[in-house]
Protein backbone atom coordinates (compact mmCIF):
# COMPACT_ATOMS: atom_id res chain seq x y z
CA UNK A 1 0.00 0.00 0.00
CA UNK A 2 2.59 2.55 0.96
CA UNK A 3 4.43 1.99 -2.25
CA UNK A 4 0.92 2.65 -4.20
CA UNK A 5 0.69 5.83 -2.26
CA UNK A 6 4.16 6.64 -3.27
CA UNK A 7 2.96 6.24 -7.15
CA UNK A 8 -0.28 8.69 -6.65
CA UNK A 9 1.82 11.35 -4.70
CA UNK A 10 4.52 11.13 -7.88
CA UNK A 11 1.60 11.10 -10.42
CA UNK A 12 0.21 13.73 -8.59
CA UNK A 13 3.58 16.28 -9.14
CA UNK A 14 3.62 15.58 -12.76
CA UNK A 15 -0.15 16.09 -13.42
CA UNK A 16 0.69 19.44 -11.23
CA UNK A 17 3.63 20.56 -13.64
CA UNK A 18 0.81 20.09 -16.47
CA UNK A 19 -1.24 22.47 -15.25
CA UNK A 20 1.28 25.05 -13.97
CA UNK A 21 2.45 24.85 -17.31
CA UNK A 22 -0.66 25.36 -19.02
CA UNK A 23 -0.97 22.05 -20.70
CA UNK A 24 -4.75 21.72 -19.88
CA UNK A 25 -5.80 19.10 -21.80
CA UNK A 26 -2.72 16.74 -21.11
CA UNK A 27 -4.08 17.79 -17.52
CA UNK A 28 -7.35 16.38 -18.25
CA UNK A 29 -6.47 13.28 -19.97
CA UNK A 30 -3.65 12.33 -17.70
CA UNK A 31 -6.34 13.13 -14.65
CA UNK A 32 -8.69 10.64 -16.57
CA UNK A 33 -5.73 7.53 -16.59
CA UNK A 34 -5.15 8.17 -12.85
CA UNK A 35 -8.78 7.63 -11.89
CA UNK A 36 -8.74 4.64 -13.86
CA UNK A 37 -5.26 2.93 -12.90
CA UNK A 38 -5.62 0.03 -10.48
CA UNK A 39 -2.15 0.28 -9.25
CA UNK A 40 -2.81 3.79 -7.51
CA UNK A 41 -4.94 3.90 -4.16
CA UNK A 42 -9.10 3.60 -4.46
CA UNK A 43 -10.82 6.63 -5.86
CA UNK A 44 -12.07 7.45 -1.99
CA UNK A 45 -8.20 7.37 -0.45
CA UNK A 46 -7.84 10.91 0.97
CA UNK A 47 -4.69 11.55 -0.86
CA UNK A 48 -6.72 11.25 -3.88
CA UNK A 49 -8.23 14.55 -2.71
CA UNK A 50 -5.02 16.35 -3.75
CA UNK A 51 -5.67 15.44 -7.44
CA UNK A 52 -9.50 16.45 -8.12
CA UNK A 53 -8.60 20.45 -7.63
CA UNK A 54 -5.92 20.35 -10.66
CA UNK A 55 -8.25 18.52 -12.72
CA UNK A 56 -11.16 21.35 -11.97
CA UNK A 57 -9.01 23.94 -12.32
CA UNK A 58 -7.02 22.58 -16.04
CA UNK A 59 -10.98 22.38 -16.89
CA UNK A 60 -11.99 25.82 -16.23
CA UNK A 61 -8.92 27.01 -18.19
CA UNK A 62 -9.85 25.54 -21.22
CA UNK A 63 -13.12 27.61 -21.35
CA UNK A 64 -14.89 24.82 -22.86
CA UNK A 65 -19.05 24.71 -23.31
CA UNK A 66 -18.63 21.45 -21.49
CA UNK A 67 -16.10 22.71 -18.87
CA UNK A 68 -19.47 23.24 -16.48
CA UNK A 69 -20.87 19.61 -17.55
CA UNK A 70 -16.71 18.77 -16.58
CA UNK A 71 -17.08 20.13 -13.26
CA UNK A 72 -20.21 18.51 -12.57
CA UNK A 73 -18.76 15.58 -13.19
CA UNK A 74 -16.21 16.05 -10.56
CA UNK A 75 -18.35 17.10 -8.43
CA UNK A 76 -20.41 13.71 -8.06
CA UNK A 77 -17.33 12.35 -8.04
CA UNK A 78 -15.67 13.87 -5.28
CA UNK A 79 -19.31 13.37 -3.23
CA UNK A 80 -19.12 10.12 -3.87
CA UNK A 81 -15.97 9.92 -2.40
CA UNK A 82 -16.71 11.71 0.57
CA UNK A 83 -13.91 15.03 -0.48
CA UNK A 84 -16.69 17.66 -0.20
CA UNK A 85 -15.96 17.46 3.32
CA UNK A 86 -12.60 19.05 2.43
CA UNK A 87 -12.33 22.76 2.40
CA UNK A 88 -9.12 22.61 -0.12
CA UNK A 89 -11.42 20.33 -2.95
CA UNK A 90 -14.72 22.85 -2.11
CA UNK A 91 -13.11 26.17 -2.56
CA UNK A 92 -11.67 24.79 -6.03
CA UNK A 93 -14.82 23.49 -7.09
CA UNK A 94 -16.52 26.44 -6.19
CA UNK A 95 -14.05 28.66 -8.01
CA UNK A 96 -15.01 26.26 -10.73
CA UNK A 97 -17.96 26.70 -11.76
CA UNK A 98 -17.68 30.56 -10.96
CA UNK A 99 -15.26 30.35 -13.78
CA UNK A 100 -17.70 28.09 -15.95
CA UNK A 101 -20.11 31.39 -15.84
CA UNK A 102 -22.43 28.94 -13.37
CA UNK A 103 -22.31 31.72 -10.20
CA UNK A 104 -25.96 29.98 -9.35
CA UNK A 105 -24.26 26.54 -9.17
CA UNK A 106 -21.79 27.62 -7.00
CA UNK A 107 -24.21 29.30 -4.78
CA UNK A 108 -26.05 26.14 -4.40
CA UNK A 109 -22.84 23.90 -3.70
CA UNK A 110 -21.80 26.80 -1.38
CA UNK A 111 -24.91 26.44 0.37
CA UNK A 112 -24.63 22.49 0.44
CA UNK A 113 -21.06 22.30 1.90
CA UNK A 114 -21.22 20.75 5.18
CA UNK A 115 -18.18 22.44 6.63
CA UNK A 116 -16.93 25.87 5.42
CA UNK A 117 -14.08 27.62 6.27
CA UNK A 118 -12.57 30.87 5.36
CA UNK A 119 -10.83 29.32 1.93
CA UNK A 120 -14.32 28.44 0.76
CA UNK A 121 -15.89 31.48 1.89
CA UNK A 122 -13.08 33.33 0.14
CA UNK A 123 -13.65 31.36 -3.10
CA UNK A 124 -17.53 32.20 -3.36
CA UNK A 125 -17.14 36.20 -2.52
CA UNK A 126 -14.64 35.65 -5.71
CA UNK A 127 -17.28 33.84 -7.97
CA UNK A 128 -19.47 36.76 -7.03
CA UNK A 129 -16.59 39.60 -8.24
CA UNK A 130 -15.93 37.53 -11.52
CA UNK A 131 -19.66 38.08 -12.50
CA UNK A 132 -19.40 41.45 -11.89
CA UNK A 133 -21.80 41.35 -8.47
CA UNK A 134 -20.26 43.73 -6.49
CA UNK A 135 -23.10 44.03 -3.97
CA UNK A 136 -23.57 40.45 -3.18
CA UNK A 137 -19.73 40.60 -2.73
CA UNK A 138 -19.93 42.06 0.60
CA UNK A 139 -23.20 40.90 1.54
CA UNK A 140 -21.51 37.50 1.08
CA UNK A 141 -18.36 39.39 3.38
CA UNK A 142 -20.81 40.04 5.95
CA UNK A 143 -22.80 36.71 6.32
CA UNK A 144 -19.87 35.08 6.98
CA UNK A 145 -20.17 32.53 9.71
CA UNK A 146 -16.02 31.66 10.69
CA UNK A 147 -13.46 33.82 11.02
CA UNK A 148 -12.15 35.97 8.06
CA UNK A 149 -8.63 36.29 6.40
CA UNK A 150 -7.07 38.94 4.61
CA UNK A 151 -8.01 36.98 1.35
CA UNK A 152 -11.72 37.57 2.07
CA UNK A 153 -11.38 41.26 2.30
CA UNK A 154 -8.79 41.60 -0.49
CA UNK A 155 -11.05 40.93 -3.75
CA UNK A 156 -13.91 42.96 -2.38
CA UNK A 157 -11.27 45.93 -1.57
CA UNK A 158 -9.64 45.38 -4.91
CA UNK A 159 -13.03 45.40 -7.08
CA UNK A 160 -14.12 48.25 -5.12
CA UNK A 161 -10.47 50.09 -6.57
CA UNK A 162 -11.15 49.05 -9.84
CA UNK A 163 -14.81 50.28 -10.18
CA UNK A 164 -13.87 53.72 -9.33
CA UNK A 165 -17.01 53.87 -7.12
CA UNK A 166 -17.75 55.14 -4.12
CA UNK A 167 -13.48 54.53 -3.03
CA UNK A 168 -14.40 55.36 0.15
CA UNK A 169 -15.99 51.87 0.89
CA UNK A 170 -12.48 50.26 0.40
CA UNK A 171 -10.90 52.26 3.34
CA UNK A 172 -14.19 51.59 5.05
CA UNK A 173 -13.12 47.91 4.43
CA UNK A 174 -9.19 48.45 5.81
CA UNK A 175 -10.50 49.51 8.80
CA UNK A 176 -12.87 46.30 9.44
CA UNK A 177 -10.39 44.52 8.75
CA UNK A 178 -7.98 46.06 11.83
CA UNK A 179 -10.60 46.25 14.02
CA UNK A 180 -11.55 42.03 13.24
CA UNK A 181 -8.17 41.50 14.01
CA UNK A 182 -7.22 40.60 10.46
CA UNK A 183 -3.55 41.56 9.68
CA UNK A 184 -3.48 43.42 5.87
CA UNK A 185 -1.18 41.73 3.36
CA UNK A 186 0.92 43.29 0.79
CA UNK A 187 -1.80 42.53 -1.83
CA UNK A 188 -4.25 44.44 0.63
CA UNK A 189 -2.03 47.60 0.72
CA UNK A 190 -1.45 47.23 -3.06
CA UNK A 191 -5.56 47.06 -3.75
CA UNK A 192 -6.22 50.14 -1.11
CA UNK A 193 -3.97 53.06 -2.27
CA UNK A 194 -5.71 53.31 -5.76
CA UNK A 195 -8.67 54.05 -3.63
CA UNK A 196 -6.71 56.61 -1.11
CA UNK A 197 -5.60 58.11 -4.18
CA UNK A 198 -8.89 58.59 -5.63
CA UNK A 199 -10.58 60.11 -2.85
CA UNK A 200 -6.82 62.51 -2.19
CA UNK A 201 -6.61 61.65 1.31
CA UNK A 202 -3.33 62.14 2.02
CA UNK A 203 -3.56 61.06 5.56
CA UNK A 204 -5.24 57.73 4.57
CA UNK A 205 -1.85 57.43 2.48
CA UNK A 206 0.58 57.88 5.29
CA UNK A 207 -1.09 55.46 6.74
CA UNK A 208 -0.73 52.87 4.49
CA UNK A 209 3.06 54.22 4.26
CA UNK A 210 3.54 54.03 8.54
CA UNK A 211 1.62 50.28 8.12
CA UNK A 212 4.00 49.02 5.17
CA UNK A 213 6.99 50.35 6.96
CA UNK A 214 6.63 48.83 10.46
CA UNK A 215 5.92 45.25 8.37
CA UNK A 216 8.81 45.46 6.73
CA UNK A 217 6.80 45.34 3.35
CA UNK A 218 8.87 47.35 1.09
CA UNK A 219 11.14 45.03 -0.20
CA UNK A 220 7.84 45.50 -3.19
CA UNK A 221 8.80 47.77 -5.64
CA UNK A 222 5.16 47.66 -6.81
CA UNK A 223 4.02 48.87 -3.38
CA UNK A 224 6.79 51.65 -3.64
CA UNK A 225 5.98 53.09 -6.71
CA UNK A 226 2.47 52.95 -5.92
CA UNK A 227 2.79 55.12 -3.05
CA UNK A 228 4.93 57.41 -4.58
CA UNK A 229 2.49 58.21 -7.47
CA UNK A 230 -0.08 58.42 -4.68
CA UNK A 231 2.12 61.08 -2.34
CA UNK A 232 2.83 62.92 -5.53
CA UNK A 233 -0.93 62.70 -6.60
CA UNK A 234 -2.32 64.41 -3.97
CA UNK A 235 0.58 67.26 -4.13
CA UNK A 236 3.06 65.63 -1.42
CA UNK A 237 6.76 65.42 -3.36
CA UNK A 238 8.18 64.99 0.27
CA UNK A 239 6.05 62.29 0.82
CA UNK A 240 6.79 60.83 -2.63
CA UNK A 241 10.80 61.18 -2.00
CA UNK A 242 10.62 59.72 1.65
CA UNK A 243 9.39 56.39 -0.23
CA UNK A 244 11.58 56.38 -2.99
CA UNK A 245 14.46 57.00 -0.82
CA UNK A 246 13.55 53.68 1.04
CA UNK A 247 12.86 51.39 -1.72
CA UNK A 248 16.03 49.29 -2.23
CA UNK A 249 15.58 47.37 -5.24
CA UNK A 250 14.60 50.40 -7.62
CA UNK A 251 13.37 49.18 -10.72
CA UNK A 252 12.32 51.13 -14.01
CA UNK A 253 8.36 51.49 -12.55
CA UNK A 254 9.96 53.36 -9.42
CA UNK A 255 11.79 55.10 -11.34
CA UNK A 256 9.19 56.01 -13.40
CA UNK A 257 6.93 56.89 -10.77
CA UNK A 258 9.08 59.35 -9.15
CA UNK A 259 10.24 61.06 -12.29
CA UNK A 260 6.27 61.58 -13.25
CA UNK A 261 5.43 62.78 -9.44
CA UNK A 262 8.26 65.90 -10.14
CA UNK A 263 7.11 66.28 -13.70
CA UNK A 264 3.56 66.35 -12.72
CA UNK A 265 4.79 69.34 -9.92
CA UNK A 266 6.47 71.42 -12.74
CA UNK A 267 9.85 70.72 -11.46
CA UNK A 268 11.16 69.07 -14.43
CA UNK A 269 14.91 70.01 -13.60
CA UNK A 270 14.45 67.72 -10.62
CA UNK A 271 12.92 65.12 -12.90
CA UNK A 272 15.08 65.18 -15.33
CA UNK A 273 18.19 64.68 -12.68
CA UNK A 274 16.83 61.61 -11.99
CA UNK A 275 16.24 60.41 -15.01
CA UNK A 276 20.10 61.02 -15.86
CA UNK A 277 20.76 59.03 -12.11
CA UNK A 278 18.17 56.04 -13.15
CA UNK A 279 20.66 56.34 -16.09
CA UNK A 280 23.86 55.58 -13.74
CA UNK A 281 21.98 52.73 -12.03
CA UNK A 282 21.70 50.95 -15.07
CA UNK A 283 17.54 51.11 -15.20
CA UNK A 284 16.49 51.14 -18.77
CA UNK A 285 13.77 53.17 -19.38
CA UNK A 286 10.37 52.06 -20.58
CA UNK A 287 6.99 53.55 -21.93
CA UNK A 288 6.12 55.20 -18.97
CA UNK A 289 9.49 56.44 -18.11
CA UNK A 290 9.43 57.72 -21.28
CA UNK A 291 6.40 59.84 -20.79
CA UNK A 292 7.40 61.35 -17.53
CA UNK A 293 10.27 62.49 -19.26
CA UNK A 294 7.90 64.01 -22.13
CA UNK A 295 5.74 65.92 -19.56
CA UNK A 296 8.46 67.04 -17.80
CA UNK A 297 10.18 68.71 -20.78
CA UNK A 298 6.35 69.97 -21.12
CA UNK A 299 5.84 71.64 -17.74
CA UNK A 300 9.59 73.38 -17.85
CA UNK A 301 9.16 74.42 -21.86
CA UNK A 302 12.19 72.86 -22.80
CA UNK A 303 11.34 71.50 -26.62
CA UNK A 304 14.62 70.68 -27.40
CA UNK A 305 15.22 68.44 -24.52
CA UNK A 306 11.76 66.93 -25.46
CA UNK A 307 13.27 66.22 -28.89
CA UNK A 308 16.75 65.58 -28.01
CA UNK A 309 15.32 62.73 -25.25
CA UNK A 310 12.74 61.67 -27.93
CA UNK A 311 15.34 60.38 -30.24
CA UNK A 312 17.41 59.20 -27.50
CA UNK A 313 14.83 57.12 -26.06
CA UNK A 314 13.47 55.73 -29.65
CA UNK A 315 17.24 54.71 -30.77
CA UNK A 316 19.37 54.67 -28.39
CA UNK A 317 16.98 52.19 -25.92
CA UNK A 318 14.85 51.50 -28.23
CA UNK A 319 11.25 52.15 -27.08
CA UNK A 320 8.67 51.86 -29.21
CA UNK A 321 7.01 55.48 -29.36
CA UNK A 322 3.15 55.37 -29.31
CA UNK A 323 -0.14 57.19 -29.66
CA UNK A 324 0.26 59.06 -26.25
CA UNK A 325 4.11 59.41 -26.78
CA UNK A 326 3.76 61.22 -30.04
CA UNK A 327 0.83 63.09 -28.33
CA UNK A 328 2.99 64.54 -25.65
CA UNK A 329 5.55 65.80 -27.93
CA UNK A 330 3.21 67.83 -30.08
CA UNK A 331 2.10 69.07 -26.23
CA UNK A 332 5.79 69.97 -25.65
CA UNK A 333 6.06 71.58 -29.24
CA UNK A 334 2.49 73.49 -29.05
CA UNK A 335 3.79 74.69 -25.62
CA UNK A 336 6.15 76.37 -26.25
CA UNK A 337 4.91 78.13 -29.73
CA UNK A 338 6.31 75.80 -32.33
CA UNK A 339 2.79 75.20 -34.03
CA UNK A 340 4.62 74.28 -37.63
CA UNK A 341 6.80 71.84 -35.54
CA UNK A 342 3.99 70.00 -33.92
CA UNK A 343 1.90 70.01 -36.98
CA UNK A 344 4.71 67.79 -39.00
CA UNK A 345 5.08 66.01 -35.75
CA UNK A 346 1.28 64.62 -35.92
CA UNK A 347 1.76 64.88 -40.11
CA UNK A 348 4.66 62.38 -40.30
CA UNK A 349 3.65 60.42 -37.02
CA UNK A 350 4.12 55.94 -38.03
CA UNK A 351 0.96 55.64 -36.01
CA UNK A 352 -2.98 56.56 -35.70
CA UNK A 353 -3.23 60.40 -34.85
CA UNK A 354 -5.23 60.22 -31.65
CA UNK A 355 -7.58 62.86 -30.60
CA UNK A 356 -5.49 63.49 -27.91
CA UNK A 357 -2.50 65.18 -30.47
CA UNK A 358 -5.09 67.27 -31.80
CA UNK A 359 -6.32 68.58 -28.82
CA UNK A 360 -2.90 69.53 -28.15
CA UNK A 361 -2.67 71.18 -31.34
CA UNK A 362 -5.92 73.00 -30.75
CA UNK A 363 -5.21 74.43 -27.36
CA UNK A 364 -1.70 75.37 -28.21
CA UNK A 365 -3.30 77.66 -31.67
CA UNK A 366 -6.07 79.02 -29.43
CA UNK A 367 -2.97 79.95 -26.92
CA UNK A 368 -0.93 81.73 -29.73
CA UNK A 369 -3.51 83.14 -31.92
CA UNK A 370 -2.92 80.62 -34.89
CA UNK A 371 -5.80 80.31 -37.04
CA UNK A 372 -4.83 78.35 -39.83
CA UNK A 373 -3.83 75.27 -37.88
CA UNK A 374 -6.65 75.80 -35.67
CA UNK A 375 -9.01 75.07 -38.63
CA UNK A 376 -6.94 72.13 -39.45
CA UNK A 377 -6.65 70.67 -36.38
CA UNK A 378 -10.58 71.17 -35.50
CA UNK A 379 -12.43 69.68 -38.40
CA UNK A 380 -9.80 66.77 -37.39
CA UNK A 381 -10.93 66.74 -34.04
CA UNK A 382 -14.98 66.74 -35.56
CA UNK A 383 -14.60 64.22 -37.61
CA UNK A 384 -12.85 61.88 -34.46
CA UNK A 385 -14.75 63.05 -31.67
CA UNK A 386 -18.06 64.41 -33.52
CA UNK A 387 -19.88 64.55 -30.49
CA UNK A 388 -17.58 66.48 -28.46
CA UNK A 389 -18.72 70.07 -27.86
CA UNK A 390 -15.60 71.36 -26.69
CA UNK A 391 -13.89 70.66 -29.61
CA UNK A 392 -16.52 72.97 -31.65
CA UNK A 393 -16.65 76.06 -28.64
CA UNK A 394 -12.97 75.84 -28.68
CA UNK A 395 -12.60 76.45 -32.39
CA UNK A 396 -15.37 79.10 -32.27
CA UNK A 397 -13.25 80.66 -28.86
CA UNK A 398 -10.26 80.90 -31.24
CA UNK A 399 -12.26 82.73 -34.37
CA UNK A 400 -13.84 84.97 -31.72
CA UNK A 401 -10.31 85.75 -29.86
CA UNK A 402 -9.19 86.93 -33.52
CA UNK A 403 -11.98 89.44 -34.19
CA UNK A 404 -13.83 86.37 -36.62
CA UNK A 405 -17.31 86.35 -35.56
CA UNK A 406 -19.14 85.49 -38.40
CA UNK A 407 -16.53 82.39 -38.79
CA UNK A 408 -17.30 81.35 -34.57
CA UNK A 409 -21.02 82.19 -35.60
CA UNK A 410 -20.50 79.46 -38.26
CA UNK A 411 -18.82 76.78 -36.11
CA UNK A 412 -22.05 77.66 -33.40
CA UNK A 413 -24.63 76.60 -36.01
CA UNK A 414 -22.95 73.88 -36.80
CA UNK A 415 -22.86 72.41 -34.18
CA UNK A 416 -26.51 72.60 -33.55
CA UNK A 417 -27.31 71.25 -36.89
CA UNK A 418 -25.33 68.43 -35.88
CA UNK A 419 -27.53 68.22 -32.50
CA UNK A 420 -24.10 68.35 -30.27
CA UNK A 421 -24.95 69.60 -26.96
CA UNK A 422 -23.08 71.69 -24.20
CA UNK A 423 -22.71 69.71 -20.81
CA UNK A 424 -23.23 71.95 -18.16
CA UNK A 425 -20.72 72.58 -15.52
CA UNK A 426 -19.81 70.38 -12.31
CA UNK A 427 -18.03 69.66 -9.44
CA UNK A 428 -17.41 67.54 -6.67
CA UNK A 429 -16.14 67.04 -3.30
CA UNK A 430 -15.45 64.99 -0.77
CA UNK A 431 -16.37 65.71 2.83
CA UNK A 432 -15.40 63.49 6.24
CA UNK A 433 -15.07 63.99 9.62
CA UNK A 434 -11.61 63.59 11.39
CA UNK A 435 -12.95 60.41 13.26
CA UNK A 436 -13.72 58.42 9.83
CA UNK A 437 -9.72 58.80 8.70
CA UNK A 438 -6.89 56.07 9.89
Amino acid sequence: MHSRHQRLASLTKLLTSHVNAGRHRDALAFFSRMVSDPSLPPLSDPSFAYAFPLALKSSSALRLPSAAAAADSLHALAAKCGFLSSPFFASALVASYGACASPALARRLFDELPHRNAIVCSAMISVHIRSGDLAGALRELDLMDVAPTASCFNSVIAAVAESGEHPARAIDLYRRMQRMGVLPSLITLLALVPSCTALGALSSIKEVHGFATRHGMFASCHLGSSLIEAYGRCGSLAGARNVFDQVQERDVVVWSSIVSAYAFHGHADVAMSLFRHMELDNVRPDGIMFLGVLKACGHAGHADDALKYFDVLTKRFGVEACGDHYSCLVDVLGRAGRLRQAYDVIQTMPVKVTAKAWGALLAACRKYGEVGLAEVAGRALFEIEPENAGNFVSLANIYSGMGMHDKAEQVRREMEQRGVRRLPGSSWMIHCKSSELF
